[in-house]
């Protein structure tokens, strides 16, 4: 019994929806999770690809770039006639004239010879640069120096050790191996590379390089290139003629010392209860990162991109921070002037696409500004209680909370909540800290924070007295307020909270009963 098959060909239409993943869709959803950096970044580019894009100024920018003249006849440091004028009509008067009117010297202002320290009257010296009277380094004459020129430039810490190697050597193969040291040298001021290592990139012998590393951590700051802090400390202490016997143990078991284990100290260095008080008091004295005043990266502050602040009704004002926004337009009359000149396909094609690139940007900056501002409108409506009383009254809360509540996706919750921060009379707060883990409540009580209860732990051990509360007892105070927790959960949260064991602060209790 044979089948027969056959293939025939035809045409159908079905109906259905799909979400397409445009390229304009995948740079929306990555523009929502970009920092203020990063998207700044990422509009600076757009505008110098972007014919058609402009930076939208405040009001306060453009009045900056055009000065109102001041009526008091001051200079503003104006490039326009008024300041030409000031400079010219001053050039035209005698220097007795110029003096009345400054109701000074020129010579306390620029002198017109080297002129000798003299004292002030806080018994400071104070020395004046020499610049004559009528020569371009120091008068009217000639091209003002920029401001930025008499600033001090900050030294890092290789310049530093550079400058110092310069004057301790000048051996050429001494020097490059010091400059390579000098290099893998790090902000904290530990050197980061094996000298095995450097002395076979070099083809230098492992005694020279050794040789010159002895001699770079003679430099200043004391402890710099250190290859770690036994050594840091070692240094320090040899400088300040410290480092006997009894001090070179106890550097070298700095594991016990972090773990407050005093007689165990006492027995290695061979001291009583006084002199290892003492010991550990210099120790403490010591700068365990010498590097770190020279040439140290700025602090990059957390600014907020949301703001939140009481209303007088009671409720929480929620708003975007304007400043941390990027302001572009779309120059619709220059596209219009443009494109009446463009007569090439190619031309038109570009032109057509800078427009759309440039209203699909404006209307993902705005869309992005009014998602975040929804989500953090929701954060603030849950956690009301933690702005009103602390973080005690941190409630547990997620992802998915919010995103029912907002009717938003979880995901795009979270690519929102990423790099964000809102700004709080309790301070700038990244948007994650509001999302903390449930920890079940004693007997049905409702469930708390995580963050909370490392809240809570922190102020049980700071009201420690006499009495330590070991993991075991931190449990039971914890239970005894209605919060169910383990043991191991306890521990993972004083560890988190750098929170030595209960043994350890009893060591460290005992030896401040000694000194």
């Amino acid at each position: 019994m044979g089948i027969e098959m056959s293939l025939l060909q035809r045409l159908e239409m079905r109906q259905g929806q799909a979400l397409v993943m445009t390229p304009q869709l995948l740079q929306a959803i990555k523009l929502l999770q970009l920092s203020q950096l990063d998207l700044s970044a990422y509009v600076d580019a757009e505008l110098e690809r972007n014919p058609l894009l402009e930076r939208a100024e405040s009001e306060g920018e453009s009045e900056r770039e055009a000065p109102e003249a001041s009526g008091d006849g001051e200079y503003d440091g104006g490039d326009g006639p008024e300041s030409e004028t000031w400079l010219g009509s001053e050039m035209t008067q005698s220097r007795s004239e110029i003096e009345g009117d400054l109701d000074t010297r020129l010579d306390n202002v620029f002198a017109d010879e080297n002129p000798t320290p003299r004292e002030t009257g806080t018994g400071d010296m104070l020395s004046l640069t020499p610049a004559p009277y009528g020569n371009a380094g120091g008068s009217f004459d000639g091209e003002l120096p920029d401001f930025e020129a008499t600033l001090t430039a900050e030294t890092s810490l290789r310049e530093h050790l550079a400058a110092q190697l310069d004057l301790a050597t000048q051996n050429p193969s001494d020097r490059l191996i010091g400059s390579f040291l000098i290099d893998a040298v790090d902000d904290a001021g530990y050197l980061r590379e094996d000298i095995d290592g450097v002395a076979e990139r070099l083809g230098a012998s492992l005694d020279d390089v050794a040789r010159i590393l002895k001699l770079v951590q003679t430099f200043d700051p004391p402890g710099v290139a250190a290859r770690d802090l036994a050594e840091c400390l070692a240094i320090q202490l040899r400088e300040q003629d410290r480092f006997d016997p009894a001090m070179q143990a106890l550097v070298s078991r700095l594991d016990l010392v972090a773990k407050r284990d005093f007689p165990a100290l006492r027995r290695l260095c061979g001291v009583d209860d006084e002199d290892l008080v003492e010991m550990l008091a210099e120790i403490r004295r010591l700068d365990p990162k010498p590097g770190r005043a020279f040439g140290a990266h700025a602090v990059e502050v957390l600014v907020p991109d949301v703001f939140v602040r009481p209303a007088p009704d009671g409720s929480w004002l929620v708003e975007l921070n304007s400043e941390a926004l990027p302001r572009v337009l779309v120059n619709q009359s220059y596209y219009a002037r443009v494109s009446k000149g463009a007569v090439a396909d190619g031309d038109k094609a570009f032109l057509s696409e800078c427009l759309q690139t440039a209203n699909w940007l404006t209307r993902s900056l705005e869309q992005r500004a009014r998602t975040i501002l929804k989500v953090a409108t929701e954060i603030v409506r849950q956690q009301d209680a933690f702005f009103l009383h602390g973080v005690a009254h941190l409630r547990p809360l997620n992802l998915k909370t919010v995103a029912e509540a907002i009717g938003m996706h979880e995901s795009t919750v979270s690519r929102v909540t990423s790099n964000k921060s809102i700004g709080t009379s309790r301070g700038t707060l990244e948007m994650k800290y509001f999302f903390t883990a449930a920890i079940p409540g004693a007997a049905g009580a409702a469930s708390h924070s995580s963050e909370s209860v490392r809240h809570r732990i922190k102020q049980l051990v700071d009201a420690e007295a006499s009495d330590v509360l070991s993991d075991d007892a931190l449990v039971q105070r914890l239970r005894d307020e209605g919060i169910d927790i383990a043991r191991r959960t306890v521990a993972k949260y004083r560890e988190s909270l750098r929170i030595p064991s209960s043994i350890e602060r009893r060591r460290e209790k005992m030896a401040t009963a000694v000194r």
